[in-house]
């Protein structure tokens, strides 16, 4: 498997433990009986638990980017070094980003997601050049 793929593949992994992180907190937060119902009340997680989900969202909205900058690069044939080298960055970037966010810790997070949007710019170049 090509390190993009592999990078792919952890990535997944990653986007399913901050979904069940979140899953966990709500439970935390809200109990049971609230998350088997219909939700039409909702409640906003807060604290933690709103940083867990919004940590979570953050990485759904680059997922899909990442995902077809991956297969564009591999059905295209244009995988390099640097296609690779930006799998890496964006797979650390986001591993860093979510115990960052959950902790709170203020311009790290910024700095963080910055060098992990730069792994999608790097392949994105990479398939432009």
């Amino acid at each position: 498997m090509s390190i993009e793929l592999t990078m792919l593949l952890w990535v997944v992994i990653l986007f399913l433990v901050q979904l069940v992180a979140q899953v966990l907190a709500e439970l935390m937060e809200h109990g049971f009986g609230y998350l088997l119902g219909p939700r039409d009340d909702w409640k906003s997680p807060t604290g933690i638990a709103s940083r867990i989900e919004r940590a979570y969202f953050n990485l759904l909205e680059t997922l899909p980017v990442f995902a077809s900058l991956i297969l564009i690069a591999l059905f295209t044939g244009k995988v390099n070094e640097m296609t690779a080298l930006g799998s890496q960055i964006y797979f650390w970037g986001r591993l860093i980003y979510f115990p960052v966010y959950i902790t709170g810790i203020p311009v790290v997070r910024t700095l963080v997601w910055i060098g992990s949007t730069g792994g999608l710019v790097l392949i994105l170049w990479q398939l432009l050049i």
